[in-house]
């Protein structure tokens, strides 16, 4: 029920998103979350419940679809992988918090076992509320609203410049242009092609988060106990301690992701998780089809570690930033809120059909992971999937602007970036000259 609460709270974006901005949407999601943990926590019958976690997850939506544009329109080329990843690190910070919960209250019995958790996620919502208030508004946004000199003294805040300074000035006039070439936006206009290649760009959004539901993650994360106690031969207790640790372990290997996606690329990471995740996969089913075998159940344990660190490396928070990253401004929030709505939806998909294969399948169930990560994901965004880092997102428009067919926004994007590289070389040269010259009391030319 909370993940299909999720999925309608995305698609509701697709109306509201824009009408209240990124700050306002987030903070109404917040809000709704907040209802929804208190329905939950003060359930007496199971119909409460549900509701309650239908209107959670509506709330919880609004956030997932909306965070990550906000990150992304506010953060510089530079280090706007960085400033997205880190809702990764988080999201494995609230599971892990969620396990250990999880494990406290099985010493306990009783109401409190639901309700304590219930309410836990409430308090979480509120901070979200008063600590979004101090934060500034999507300049990006601002532009597209017409409100050009508040999203001036926001730039020059977040570029700790002047507002009237030739970076500021330079961005508000590349956001504009943006937005003139994109004309009017309509919803329709995502599920055709057209100029702006906009079902291009949410064909590749939706993709990149169907890779990352059904790369296996969720098979884990939903039933991690249950795996470690039915399958590997855990108890109860050390199941969920067990449990609880792979997403402690997770949290701690987050950090690698938010450290190299400005380095390295998102491509890199996305191939290189992808093939990681399908050989543990490929061991974990090995081990677990030695049940009896201490040694192979060993193995299977630890590459389920080895798993939760190739997975927030390269597709936990990165997907949501790809999403934002390659949709134009004018059409972002349609996108990337049908893109959101696709994870939750295979989110549901894979909670629904895991148990079922599991019980039929054993082992065998973890073998379409591996066929998916190595023979669909790792191939996809070799061909398909252009590279983003060290570009403005005005610069990643261009890319789908430049193209006319699915094949040639990776070359072109290699090119793109190849080009800004020299670019900064020839600056970097230049003003070295200009110092030398000063230096010998010669004029700066």
């Amino acid at each position: 029920m909370y993940t299909l609460g999720c999925l309608f709270g995305c698609l509701s974006c697709i109306w509201l998103g824009d009408k209240l901005g990124r700050k306002r949407t987030i903070i109404f999601g917040a809000l709704i979350n907040t209802i929804g943990a208190a329905l939950q926590a003060s359930s007496y019958s199971l119909p409460q419940l549900i509701v309650g976690r239908l209107v959670s997850g509506y709330g919880f939506g609004h956030i997932t679809a909306t965070a990550p544009n906000w990150q992304a329109e506010c953060s510089g080329a530079a280090h706007r992988g960085a400033a997205v990843m880190l809702e990764g690190l988080f999201i494995s910070l609230g599971l892990a918090i969620g396990g250990w919960t999880n494990l406290g209250m099985s010493f306990h019995h009783g109401s409190v076992t639901f309700r304590f958790p219930m309410a836990l996620s409430g308090v979480f919502s509120v901070i979200i509320m008063l600590t979004t208030l101090l934060l500034p508004e999507s300049p990006r946004w601002l532009t597209k609203k017409g409100r050009v000199d508040l999203a001036r003294e926001v730039l020059a805040d977040l570029t700790a410049t002047d507002m009237n300074s030739v970076e500021v000035q330079e961005a508000i006039a590349e956001i504009e242009t943006s937005l003139a070439l994109a004309g009017e936006a309509k919803l329709k206009d995502i599920f055709t092609n057209g100029p702006l290649r906009l079902l291009h760009r949410m064909c590749l959004a939706c993709a990149a988060q169907l890779f990352q539901q059904m790369s296996g993650i969720n098979a884990l994360a939903f039933y991690q106990a249950k795996i470690f106690e039915d399958y590997l031969g855990q108890t109860p207790r050390a199941a969920k301690i067990i449990a609880a640790s792979v997403f402690t372990w997770q949290t701690i290997c987050s950090p690698i992701g938010v450290l190299t996606v400005d380095r390295f690329g998102r491509r890199k990471l996305m191939m290189v998780s992808a093939l990681g995740m399908g050989v543990c996969m490929a061991v974990v089913a090995g081990g677990s089809s030695q049940p009896d075998n201490t040694a192979s159940v060993g193995v299977a344990a630890a590459f389920i570690f080895l798993f939760s660190l190739f997975f927030p490396t390269g597709f936990l928070g990165l997907t949501f930033l790809y999403a934002a990253e390659i949709s134009p401004l004018s059409h972002r929030v349609p996108i990337t809120a049908m893109s959101t709505a696709t994870a939750w939806l295979f989110n549901f998909v894979v909670a629904e059909i895991t148990p079922i294969g599991l019980a039929t399948l054993k082992y065998k169930y973890y073998i379409i992971y591996v066929a998916i990560n190595i023979c669909l994901t790792f191939p996809s965004v070799y061909f398909f999937f252009p590279e983003t880092s060290g570009l403005h997102l005005e610069e990643v428009d261009a890319i789908f602007l430049d193209s006319s067919n699915i094949l040639e926004t990776v070359p072109i994007a290699r090119r793109s970036r190849a080009g800004r590289n020299r670019g900064s070389i020839d600056e970097a040269k230049d003003e070295k000259q200009e110092v030398a010259q000063i230096e010998r009391g010669m004029p700066a030319p």
